[in-house]
């Protein structure tokens, strides 16, 4: 029996060599499914990786999600496995694993694993991807997936328009898993599956302020039903100024918002009700 083709991607900005280093040499380790590692440098050439990673140069940095489609389009296979350049693959069967699940159901469409800090630091919240990061350790259908590692059907992945290329940072995980339900699929959350990655915060850069807010906007106007879009946004500005009081975080936020209300959203593709009532059933309504 042939073993499942599945086209790895990894973007890096070469900036992370030690990290990289390991993240590839674990991935290449991966056994029970045939690879096809595909390294995109994100405004930086590529060199000195194993024979296995064919690599995509590009000269200036074009954002996570664009980086991550040009590696998608370039890569073989039937499922798409996106991996983070800080990642590390504490077995050699996880890929194998998540590739199983979707074989094992052909209602689901992606599957996260559950990612866990090596040195043992607490999970950001923003990993399990239900809200307020609840059950990490329960395995179920979810509303949508954290972005920096999982795999996903790729016939859904196009079907869905790849990643929100001009997004360049922040939600396109959000988009994406909405497009992936609209099609009639699932996402999937496996949390025996463990990965490792290293618990970072988005909120150590100014921009990711700017970014939450303009791509929150544009991801509602992007996908929801109309009258879902103002509901959408509504909750967060009053989530964003509970959390945050700080007033230069908010002009940060709130400069973005504006943003997104002008030109740039893209093309719009707003989901059906019925997306919205599974979406609902599966403890993720598209409002929150």
């Amino acid at each position: 029996m042939s073993l499942p083709t599945v086209g790895a991607v990894v973007l890096s900005m070469g900036n992370r060599p030690v990290e990289l280093a390991a993240a590839l040499e674990s991935l290449l380790a991966q056994e029970g499914v045939e690879l096809d590692v595909v390294l995109v440098g994100n405004g930086w050439e590529p060199t000195g990786l194993p024979d296995a990673v064919r690599t995509v140069h590009l000269p200036g940095n074009v954002g996570i999600p664009e980086g991550r489609n040009i590696g998608a389009a370039a890569s073989r296979g039937d499922v798409l496995f996106f991996y983070d350049d800080d990642a590390y693959l504490p077995t050699t069967d996880v890929v194998a694993r998540l590739v199983a699940v979707l074989a094992a159901d052909s209602r689901v469409g992606a599957v996260q694993p559950r990612p866990v800090d090596p040195t043992g630091r607490p999970s950001p919240k923003r990993w399990v991807p239900r809200p307020g990061g609840r059950d990490p350790l329960r395995p179920g259908r979810v509303g949508w997936l954290w972005e920096g590692t999982f795999v996903i059907r790729r016939h859904l992945f196009e079907q869905a328009g790849g990643w929100p290329g001009h997004f360049w940072y922040g939600h396109e995980g959000i988009e994406l898993s909405w497009r992936v339900w609209d099609a009639g699929s699932t996402t999937w959350y496996a949390p025996d599956v463990v990965m490792n990655h290293p618990a970072t915060s988005p909120t150590r850069h100014d921009t990711y302020y700017r970014l939450n807010a303009r791509n929150r906007v544009w991801v509602a106007r992007r996908n929801l039903p109309w009258p879902l879009v103002v509901v959408y946004l509504t909750v967060w500005t009053v989530l964003t100024v509970v959390r945050f009081r700080s007033p230069r975080l908010l002009r940060l936020w709130f400069a973005g918002f504006r943003e997104g209300l002008g030109p740039g959203a893209g093309e719009r593709r707003p989901m059906r009700w019925r997306t919205v009532w599974r979406l609902t059933r599966a403890g993720r309504p598209p409002v929150v």
